[in-house]
């Protein structure tokens, strides 16, 4: 957690690290101290308890001694001193050797004054800053959360300490609704209801980030894409598709090797018969295989704006420790599109696109987010390509073009991709923080390294303009989001299974089979529960499996020619004749509609 983003909490909780270090002393008089920083979410400290490890049990005891010390409203005094001073200072704490090697460190370093803070009996080196006095933590609230093992300095040579990790907010309130979120993040966490679900499977065999789809994962994909489609249809986008394989030479052009280089598979080097050698790599993104559709022929301005998509694969070599069930993967299935446009035409090809983005979301029922303006910013530069001039035009742009539509954003330094500032989508999770879903990106730079054109009115050869854009990002990431969002409960139209018909006695199939027989020639993914389990343990197993509709049939219902229709979620039940449950079928599907709120929508 950065001082910046909330002054007073940063305070608060880097305080109450202090306080968690003073109780810990205090119980456990032998531990050495190592870091104690703020996080987002709270605090931790590091120590070393030595032969005696730290229990979940000696939690209440910390907790206890921490309120006694905040009762006693010990005020938060700050000292500076050299480097014989500071270890001096150390001495008088004992056997401190995790500090002593900090400051020692950071002397190296070429710190020359070092900054203790010292509460009631309680001192230790630290930058600070911290709150006054601890009475003014009495408001706040806390709670130690989990032990974790840290190795010192990040070294896996050192020693491995302990880590406590504790929540901090500023009302018992915010504690209680974090813990809240916490839990039902955990209860919806993607990985989990992935594999509870079938949903999609990891194997070491495979490799690490590289997803296998199940066959119900499968239809998520599916119905994705073709919505998709659908709404790209609509807004005049063409279909193209790209190899996953791409000479090296394709990506010195595109100025991603080297610039992305860390995040590319290592090369495939191929030998021809006749000697020659040739270069390959994965491909990391669409993006120059789309300039090469563009550049394949002469262009008029006439074809202008021509809009490329694609949902296509690509490969990216994140770290191990990076990767993360769908969220951080190696493969990945991009919603990707690339718009070829004259500069006049570059507003309301990004008005349109935000209609367009504003459409796709409401049918998910997405509503909480927030705009970004990432720009190339005043940091370090050498990460970004093309001229100044080409930066400052298109982060105006797209500035301008935010403000004239009346949409609010915050601006996002250093966060522009290589070529160009983008407007990126956040979406917060059940978590609350912010996840980046899509974009979109002005591209002035990639014309030129293509020698993309086009023939205007004039006759002359023009630059056109590029927009990247990806409204439903990966699908891996975008599934990864809807299973939390959802809490794995999919509206009908994109789940698995859609209909699920219970049959009451065994006299009820042939009714039952019947009518999935016409579900499914109308392309309605159905099952038949015709298992031996009780009645009530056939709603159990499918409100567990989360499917939209359960039909239960009866002999009244066989006889009469009706269903019983109960829904997920609800325990109430209508019973309706089956030509008119087909039609509500139908329009559901059909028309996307989003019948429950998810549960993303609501904590």
């Amino acid at each position: 957690m950065e001082e910046t983003q909330n002054p007073r909490l940063y305070r608060v909780r880097h305080s109450f690290a202090h306080i968690m270090a003073q109780a810990v002393k205090a119980e456990f008089p032998n531990a050495k101290l190592g870091f104690g920083p703020p996080t987002e979410t709270g605090f931790y400290y590091d120590f070393d308890f030595g032969d005696k490890p730290l229990a979940l049990e000696d939690f209440p005891r910390i907790e206890k001694k921490m309120r006694q010390i905040l009762a006693e409203q010990q005020e938060f005094v700050r000292t500076e001193t050299n480097l014989e001073g500071a270890l001096s200072k150390l001495l008088t704490l004992g056997a401190e050797s995790y500090k002593e090697e900090n400051v020692r460190n950071l002397s190296e370093r070429g710190i020359s004054s070092f900054s203790f803070y010292e509460n009631g009996k309680f001192l230790d080196l630290c930058e600070g800053p911290h709150v006054a006095n601890t009475k003014e933590l009495l408001s706040a609230a806390f709670k130690l959360d989990r032990v974790a093992g840290a190795y010192w300095l990040g070294d896996e040579k050192r020693p491995m300490l302990t880590r406590i990790y504790a929540l901090a907010f500023e009302k018992k309130e915010e504690l209680d609704s974090f813990i809240k979120r916490r839990a039902l993040a955990e209860e919806f966490d993607h990985k989990k209801l992935g594999r509870e679900l079938d949903l999609f499977h990891i194997d070491e065999t495979v490799g690490k980030g590289l997803i296998l789809w199940m066959p119900k994962g499968t239809v998520i994909r599916d119905e994705i894409e073709n919505f998709a489609k659908e709404k790209e249809f609509e807004y005049g986008y063409q279909r193209v598709a790209t190899p996953h394989i791409t000479k090296s030479d394709l990506y010195y052009r595109s100025q991603h090797l080297p610039a992305y280089k860390d995040s590319m598979f290592p090369p495939i080097c191929v030998c021809g018969s006749d000697g020659t050698k040739e270069e390959y790599y994965l491909k990391p993104m669409n993006c120059p295989h789309h300039h090469m559709i563009y550049g394949a022929r002469k262009r008029s301005y006439r074809e202008l704006p021509l809009r490329l998509a694609e949902y296509g694969q690509c490969y990216r070599f994140e770290q191990s420790g990076e990767l993360s069930g769908l969220l951080r993967v190696r493969g990945l299935a991009m919603n990707d599109a690339h718009i070829y446009c004259r500069l006049d035409q570059l507003g309301t090809e990004i008005s349109s696109l935000m209609k367009m983005y504003r459409e796709l979301y409401d049918v998910f029922g997405l509503k909480d987010y927030v705009f970004r303006l990432s720009i190339r910013g005043n940091g370090n530069r050498d990460k970004f390509r093309g001229s100044d001039d080409m930066w400052e035009k298109a982060e105006e742009f797209l500035r301008n073009t935010l403000d004239t539509m009346g949409i609010k954003y915050y601006v996002g330094e250093g966060e522009a991709a290589f070529y160009g500032p983008k407007i990126d989508i956040q979406f917060k999770n059940l978590m609350g923080r912010e996840e980046t879903v899509s974009t979109i990106q002005v591209d002035f730079l990639a014309p030129e390294n293509f020698n993309l054109t086009y023939t205007d009115e004039a006759g002359t050869e023009s630059r056109p303009v590029i927009i990247h854009r990806a409204p439903l990002s990966t699908h891996e990431r975008f599934i990864s989001f809807l299973i939390e969002y959802y809490g794995g409960a999919f509206p009908t139209w994109c789940s698995p299974v859609q209909v699920c018909l219970l049959p009451v006695k065994d006299s009820c199939l042939p009714y039952a089979q019947e009518l999935a027989s016409q579900l499914n020639k109308e392309q309605f993914r159905v099952e038949i529960d015709d298992s031996s389990n009780s009645f009530n343990k056939k709603i159990r197993n499918n409100t567990v499996k989360k499917t939209p509709i359960m039909l239960i049939i009866g002999e009244k219902e066989a006889s009469e020619n009706t269903v019983t229709v109960r829904r997920y979620g609800t325990q109430d039940q209508k019973v309706i004749g089956k030509a008119e449950f087909m039609d509500e079928l139908r329009n559901e599907v059909k028309n996307r509609t989003l019948l429950r709120q998810p549960m993303g929508s609501i904590i």
